[in-house]
C-alpha cells in the first residue's frame, strides 16, 4: 500500500472519528436537548459511516471489494447532505414540513438502493471498473442519469444549507458568529470540494470529500467547546452548555465573566447574570466571602479547593484552560468538579488499608511502609532507631471468660492508653491479633527499653473498668536497636525484638527485654 493511499485512509478515518464522537456527545446528553439533537446526531452518524466507507474501501484489492464498500460509503453519503440541510433548518429554528423532508430522504435511500444494483441496470454507473494502469483501490468510472440526479441533488442541499445560514449573519449576536461563521465553513467546504471533484480536478479514482471531512468536524468540535454551539437558537443553548454536569465558568482575557452554566449556579446559588462583566476574583469574593485561592493566568491548571465556609464542606477540582474566542480574543474557561463525595470515599480507602479497623493505630502494611522509611533515613542521619514489639499477656483468657466483645474493647483501651504516653513521632501500629509494635525515631536501645517499661507500668495502672469489673492489663515487651552502619532491614530489627519479647515470655511476662546477641 502506497504512502498516499495510507495517508487518505487515515484522514478519512480522522474524519469518521470525530463525528462519531460527535454523535455520541450528544447522544448521552440528548435528554437535555431539544430536538435538534436527534438531527444533529443523525447528521454526524451519516458522515460516519461515509468516512469509514470511503477508508475501507482503499483498501479493497478487488472489484467485488470495491462494490461492497462503496454500497457501504452509499448509506451514509447521500442522506448526509439532506440531514445537514435539516440540521442546518432546525439550528436556525425554521420549521421542517414531512411533506418535502420525506422525499428527499427518501431519494437518498434510493440512491443507496440504486448503486447496491447498479450491476443490474447501470443507472448510476455506466462503468465501474478497477483502473487497468493504477490497479485497485482506484476506480475507472462513467456516471449514468441517476448519479447526476444525485449529485445535483446533494450538491443543492448543502448550497441551499450554507445560504440559509449565510442569510442570517446580520441578525445574530456578535457574540455568537463565531460559531455560525464555523458551521458555514463546516457547509462550504465539502460543498467546494464536491463541486470540484464532479469537475474532475481531483486526483482519479479518489473522492476527496471525506478527506476534509475532519476539518469540518473539528470546527464542529471547536464549536460546541468554546463558542457555546447551538446558542444562536434560544432554546439550543441549553442543549449543550447547561447539560453539562461540571460547573462552567467563562472569562474574557482581563477575567471578566462571560458566562456561567447552570450546574455551576447549582454549585454556587448566589451567582447571577448581574454578575456579567465583573472580575471573577470579585465574583468569587461575592459568592463565597473569600479570596479566589488560585491564579488566574493563560497557563492550563488543575487544582483542587476546600471551601470551608459553606454550611457542608465542599472539595472542587477545578480545571482552568486558557479559550481563544472569535476575532483572536483570548479568555479563560474554569470548570467545577464537585468531589467532595470522591475524596471521601478515597479517605474512607486509606483508612481501610493504612490503619486498623479496630483500635485505628496504623496496620501491618502501614507500618512496614513507613517504618523502612524511617530506618533509612536514620540510618542515612547516623542517628538511633529502635523498635518496641509487644503483646497483652494472657489475652485468650480474656476472650475466653469475657467473651470477643470484651476482649476487643481490652485492646482498644491499651491502644489508647499507650498512644497517649508516645511522641507523635513515634509509629505506633497493631501488628496482629494482641501483638502491637512501635517504631522510635532518634532512640537508642536504652530510651526505647526506657518507654516500653512506662507503657507497662502505665497500662498495668490502668485498668480497663467494665459495670461488672475491672480488668487489670499486663503486657511484655521486647526492645531492639537498629545496628549502626550496618544493611540491616525493618524485618530483621523485628525479629530481634520477637526474640527479646519471647524472652520476656518465658520469664514470666508483665516485663521488658533488651535483644542481646546471646538471647534464645
Amino acid at each position: 500500500m502506497s504512502s498516499n493511499l495510507t495517508a487518505y485512509i487515515a484522514l478519512f478515518s480522522t474524519s469518521g472519528v470525530i463525528n462519531l464522537y460527535l454523535c455520541m456527545y450528544v447522544f448521552f446528553r440528548r435528554h437535555q436537548y431539544t430536538n435538534i439533537a436527534y438531527y444533529f446526531m443523525l447528521y454526524t452518524v451519516s458522515i460516519s459511516i461515509y468516512c469509514f466507507g470511503s477508508a475501507l474501501g482503499l483498501t479493497a484489492t478487488t472489484l467485488s471489494g470495491l462494490k461492497f464498500w462503496n454500497t457501504i460509503l452509499y448509506i451514509g453519503m447521500p442522506v448526509s447532505a439532506t440531514l445537514g440541510l435539516l440540521f442546518a433548518m432546525k439550528y436556525l429554528g425554521m420549521k421542517i414540513k414531512a411533506a418535502w423532508a420525506l422525499p428527499l430522504l427518501s431519494i437518498s435511500a434510493i440512491t443507496c438502493v440504486m448503486v447496491a444494483t447498479n450491476d443490474f441496470h447501470n443507472l448510476h454507473y455506466k462503468v465501474f471498473e478497477i483502473d487497468p494502469v493504477l490497479g485497485a483501490p482506484f476506480v475507472v468510472q462513467e456516471i449514468g442519469p441517476w448519479y447526476i440526479f444525485h449529485g445535483i441533488l446533494t450538491f443543492s442541499s448543502m448550497f441551499v444549507a450554507f445560504l440559509l445560514m449565510l442569510s442570517r449573519w446580520r441578525e445574530t449576536a456578535r457574540v455568537y458568529r463565531a460559531q455560525l461563521l464555523f458551521l458555514l465553513i463546516g457547509q462550504f467546504i465539502p460543498m467546494v470540494t464536491a463541486f470540484i471533484y464532479l469537475l474532475g480536478f481531483t486526483p482519479p479514482g479518489i473522492d476527496p470529500v471525506p478527506m476534509v471531512l475532519w476539518f469540518t468536524s473539528l470546527l464542529y468540535v471547536w464549536s460546541i467547546n468554546t463558542t457555546r454551539m447551538f446558542a444562536v437558537v434560544p432554546i439550543a443553548k441549553d442543549a449543550i452548555f447547561n447539560s453539562i454536569n461540571d460547573g462552567v465558568v467563562v472569562l474574557d482575557d482581563t477575567h471578566q465573566l462571560i458566562e456561567f452554566n447552570q450546574s455551576f449556579k447549582g454549585m454556587f446559588p448566589l451567582i447571577h447574570r448581574s454578575m456579567y462583566g465583573m472580575n471573577f476574583n470579585q465574583v468569587w469574593q461575592e459568592l463565597v466571602d473569600e479570596p479566589f485561592p488560585l491564579t488566574l493566568d493563560a497557563s492550563s491548571v488543575t487544582s483542587e479547593i476546600n471551601l470551608e465556609s459553606f454550611p457542608i464542606p465542599y472539595i472542587y477540582q477545578i480545571r482552568m484552560l486558557p479559550l481563544q474566542h472569535a476575532n483572536n480574543q483570548k479568555g479563560m474557561l474554569l470548570i467545577f468538579t464537585e468531589v467532595s463525595e470522591l475524596k471521601r470515599l478515597q479517605r474512607e480507602l486509606e483508612n481501610r488499608a493504612y490503619y486498623d479497623e479496630l483500635t485505628q493505630l496504623y496496620n501491618r502494611r502501614a507500618f512496614f511502609e513507613k517504618g523502612e522509611l524511617d530506618l533509612i533515613l536514620a540510618k542515612e542521619d547516623g542517628l538511633p532507631y529502635s523498635l518496641i514489639l509487644f503483646d497483652v499477656d494472657h489475652f485468650k483468657k480474656v476472650n475466653d471468660r469475657f467473651g470477643h466483645d470484651v476482649g476487643d474493647l481490652l485492646l482498644k483501651h491499651v491502644a489508647d492508653v499507650c498512644k497517649s504516653q508516645l511522641e507523635e513521632s513515634s509509629i505506633f501500629a497493631r501488628y496482629g491479633g494482641e501483638e502491637f509494635v512501635i517504631g522510635l525515631k532518634n532512640k537508642t536501645g536504652s530510651e526505647a527499653e526506657k518507654v516500653a517499661e512506662r507503657l507497662r507500668l502505665k497500662l498495668e495502672s490502668s485498668p480497663l473498668v467494665l459495670p461488672e469489673q475491672a480488668i487489670t492489663v499486663t503486657v511484655s515487651s521486647g526492645v531492639a536497636e537498629a545496628q549502626a552502619h550496618t544493611e540491616e532491614t525493618l524485618h530483621q530489627l523485628l525479629k530481634k525484638s520477637d526474640e527479646a519479647l519471647y524472652v520476656a515470655k518465658r520469664q514470666g511476662r508483665n516485663q521488658v527485654q533488651m535483644y542481646r546477641e546471646n538471647v534464645g
